[in-house]
């Protein structure tokens, strides 16, 4: 933003409007649908993995 030209002082506005703008996406979404989209997450990896302390591993 700062080689746009914008004032550091709209920084932080920005930002919070583009939150805004999500929420309000969630909030219509679930107007129209009656729930909130949320993706599905299938765990791929191993199982039963033994934990390895950070300084143990390689």
């Amino acid at each position: 933003m700062y080689l746009l030209g914008i004032p550091y002082e709209y920084y932080t506005p920005i930002f919070a409007m583009s939150r805004v703008v999500g929420w309000s996406a969630h909030a219509i979404e679930y107007l129209d649908q009656h729930r909130l989209f949320r993706p599905r997450a299938c765990y791929t990896g191993p199982h039963d993995v033994p934990y390895v302390p950070i300084d143990k591993r390689q």
